[in-house]
């Protein structure tokens, strides 16, 4: 795990603004393949697993090729698409918003998880520990997923700045004693665990990211408000009729033959195509807290 300031979460998102040269558009065209770029939500061995799994499924389905790898991160993904190094990634709602702007990469599909097309960012901390309230991790250390995340960092986040204990825009570090990104939600949640960090600003999912034996020694002390699920978005670009069967595919994966494949694409009850006004929330929060234009 490794700390980031906020000079170096700044030249992150810095990053994502920088128009890097993309492929010739004739290479582009040449690339007989659809390349999947992943985001290390959970441990990333087990998603190269899974990856070859739904890889080979979607290249019987689609009739090409089909590659996938894990980025380090969602800045990773997000300039992987910019510059045609990827033609789909599977990320959660701030990281499209800001490649929509930035790329103009387009959403084409929605998870639905646990019966609902939102969920939400919360706080854990240790059921044995002397954390009670938010106010309890004033000085303390906290542990988030990826500076680029809707509920792995920018919801969790704003829960401390509808409480009072915070100012949108202001140094998290005025509040916490240190602010690390784990890069990942299980990786914040083992850190939490361990003892390596007094919380951890995740998804309300993550405990189940932790083991059984884990998951009764941590409890939630806050939630976000609702959050739009997470996303499969494609490239500006990528050729319509390749798009559209891999929309196509990837509907499929609702039908009670496919349903156990779902659990190779980070274990959504299944899809539905995206509505773009549903990220409105999202890109407003972002542009509050100056990540966005």
């Amino acid at each position: 795990m490794t700390r980031l300031t906020i000079d170096r979460r700044a030249l992150v998102l810095a990053g994502l603004a920088i128009a890097v040269a993309p492929l010739a558009p004739a290479l582009a065209q040449k690339r007989k393949e659809l390349v999947l770029a992943f985001i290390p939500q959970e441990n990333p061995e087990k998603l190269q697993g899974d990856i070859k799994v739904i890889s080979a499924w979607l290249a019987k389905e689609i009739g090409v090729p089909v590659r996938g790898f894990v980025g380090s991160d969602h800045a990773a993904a997000v300039e992987a698409l910019r510059n045609n190094d990827a033609d789909i990634s599977f990320m959660g709602a701030l990281p499209y918003v800001i490649a929509n702007t930035e790329t103009g990469a387009e959403a084409v599909l929605a998870e639905v998880y646990r019966g609902s097309p939102t969920y939400t960012g919360r706080i854990f901390v240790r059921r044995d520990g002397a954390i009670e309230s938010l106010a309890d991790l004033k000085g303390k250390a906290i542990a988030f997923a990826d500076p680029i995340s809707e509920s792995g960092y920018l919801y969790p986040l704003d829960i401390f700045v509808e409480n009072g204990l915070l100012k949108r825009g202001e140094d998290p570090k005025r509040f916490f004693g240190k602010v690390y990104f784990a890069g990942g939600y299980q990786q914040a949640m083992q850190a939490m665990q361990a003892g390596l960090v007094d919380a951890a600003g995740v998804s309300q999912y993550a405990d189940l990211l932790l083991t059984p034996d884990q998951q009764p020694q941590v409890k939630w002390i806050a939630e976000s408000k609702p959050i739009p699920s997470h996303v499969v978005i494609a490239r500006k670009g990528l050729d319509p009729a390749l798009k559209a069967k891999f929309v196509a595919a990837m509907l499929k994966l609702n039908e009670p033959q496919n349903v156990a494949l779902l659990k190779h694409v980070y274990s959504p009850d299944g899809y539905v195509e995206a509505d773009p006004k549903s990220f409105d929330g999202v890109r407003e929060l972002a542009k509050a807290y100056g990540l966005m234009k």
